[in-house]
């Protein structure tokens, strides 16, 4: 099994910040520090929850002036790096909100080893047009690592972060930091401009549609930032999309020899097979298949899994594949009737339904 990412902070890695901060400030208790961090609560707190009771013991332990404080930990950060190293933000996010220029300034530090992309979301909220003016600074910088922020920061759904209502509502401010960076060179970058665009795309379909239809045909890179940006509107066979990436009608397309599986036990793969049939080429696919799951209430939930998108230049081609009905974390599966379909270019082709038991009854 795999190490929970919350166990990182490691007594050894937490003495060496420790260490790190009393190099830049004589008067920092470490030992007291330690002790104050490895409490009794220590063990049941997840990731975010060690990072912020961190913040908390940081402030305690550094009893000067937030300014003054910034200027320490700005000079620790540079010896730690990535996902880990997001305290040195959270500090900014619960401390600083009252002092923005200075807060700004810090995030701008702490961002290039390891992003600000939560706590900048902070200031968006009480700061926006401040915050977003900053942002578009930070899109014409020479370091991708400001770069990112600026698309990463104001992603209307970013994972794991604070939502961003107004921008989920009405996202013309966060359109021109993409306009800014759409053309990118750092692929860093233009992956995030990608996942931002997506972001929009689910409450704001028409804005992306128009984005992909404006920038489509340019670059390949710009082209790899429409397609991607588009995936949530492909997987839900948005026929305008489709058709912009050259996905049309599959009428010319016969399915053929379909196997599957009738009956699985729960635990096990539901195997299927099948084979496209033309009297031409194939031609431009996008191949999906559709698991329809049995909910507990008796109603159905669908997943779309991906097969193939590409160009297939020939009459005939043969898929087999497989999918897990092991119960997850994520997803628990009810024994009874479940279905699959295929979709071809966003059309669904045929369904077919299959039972789902327990052998172990």
């Amino acid at each position: 099994m795999a190490e929970p990412l919350k166990n990182v902070y490691t007594k050894a890695y937490l003495n060496n910040l420790a260490n790190k901060i009393k190099e830049n400030y004589q008067e920092f208790y470490t030992d007291s520090f330690i002790e104050s961090i490895f409490n009794t609560s220590w063990e049941s707190m997840e990731l975010k929850e060690r990072m912020r009771h961190i913040a908390i013991n940081l402030d305690y332990f550094l009893p000067v002036s937030y300014k003054e404080q910034l200027e320490i930990l700005k000079k620790v950060s540079k010896d730690f790096y990535s996902f880990e190293a997001m305290f040195f933000q959270d500090f900014v996010e619960v401390f600083g909100l009252d002092d923005f220029k200075n807060s700004i300034k810090a995030l701008e530090v702490f961002t290039i080893e390891s992003s600000s992309e939560f706590a900048i979301r902070q200031f968006i909220l009480k700061y926006e047009d401040e915050t977003m003016a900053q942002m578009k600074f930070w899109a014409k910088s020479d370091n991708e690592h400001l770069r990112r922020l600026a698309s990463e920061g104001c992603r209307p759904r970013l994972p794991w972060a604070v939502a961003l209502p107004k921008f989920k509502q009405e996202p013309s401010k966060v359109l021109q930091i993409l306009q800014l960076l759409k053309n990118d060179k750092s692929e860093y970058v233009r992956k995030s401009v990608a996942n931002n665009l997506n972001d929009i795309s689910k409450d704001n379909p028409k804005l992306v549609i128009e984005f992909v239809e404006d920038n489509l045909g340019f670059s390949k890179e710009l082209d790899w930032i429409c397609k991607h940006a588009s995936r949530t509107l492909l997987k839900k066979g948005d026929k305008k999309v489709l058709s912009l990436f050259g996905f049309g009608k599959s009428n010319h397309i016969d399915i053929v020899e379909l196997m599957c599986d009738e009956k699985i036990s729960l635990g096990d793969e539901l195997n299927f097979s099948f084979t496209l049939n033309s009297k031409e080429n194939l031609g431009n696919l996008r191949l999906e298949y559709v698991i329809h799951y049995l909910k507990s209430n008796g109603s159905y939930s669908k997943k779309v899994f991906m097969i193939s998108q590409n160009c297939i230049k020939s009459k005939q081609k043969t898929f087999s594949k497989k999918q897990s009905f092991k119960n997850m974390t994520t997803r628990k599966h009810y024994l009874g009737e479940h279905f699959i379909s295929i979709l071809l270019n966003g059309e669904e082709k045929l369904k077919r339904s299959f039972i789902l038991d327990d052998t172990s009854n």
